[in-house]
């Protein structure tokens, strides 16, 4: 009896793509492990009584996006639309956030840390992600049925 294994085969979206491509792509997942987990994740577990509700919500948040993109490393094709969501806020966050602060000359050593990180994030995940795989499946494929 023989079990077989849809890994890389023809019809997977991860034969379609470059080794190196999915190389890339583990390092990115990577990257967001090992630069948000640690801070985030000792603050979730050490964190005092007075935390505020949004200051909370978004260490939560963030530290299910390190959890999510450990998961990444091992399927980086299947993990994606995590990639997207990253570049969407990093994006969104230095649009709306970053360059009016930085336009009024109000950027502290704080939130330019945070600048650097998003733009880093806003610079590399475009060229990791897989474009024709974001278009083909999330884009033209046709959605899923409503009934």
């Amino acid at each position: 009896m023989s079990i077989a294994l849809a890994i890389d085969t023809p019809d997977t979206p991860a034969a379609h793509l470059s080794l190196v491509r999915l190389y890339a792509m583990r390092a990115a997942y990577l990257l967001i492990v090992i630069g948000m987990a640690p801070p985030m994740w000792s603050a979730i577990i050490h964190h005092g009584t007075k935390w505020g509700v949004m200051q909370s919500a978004a260490f939560c948040l963030i530290g299910a996006v390190t959890l999510l993109a450990a998961l990444g490393i091992r399927y980086p094709v299947r993990m994606v639309p995590l990639l997207l969501f990253e570049l969407a806020w990093k994006a969104i966050w230095l649009i709306a956030v970053a360059r009016p602060l930085w336009s009024a000359g109000l950027l502290d050593a704080d939130m330019m840390e945070t600048v650097k990180a998003c733009g880093l994030g806003v610079i590399l995940f475009p060229l990791v992600i897989p474009w024709r795989h974001v278009w083909d499946n999330y884009v033209r494929a046709p959605g899923d049925r409503w009934r």
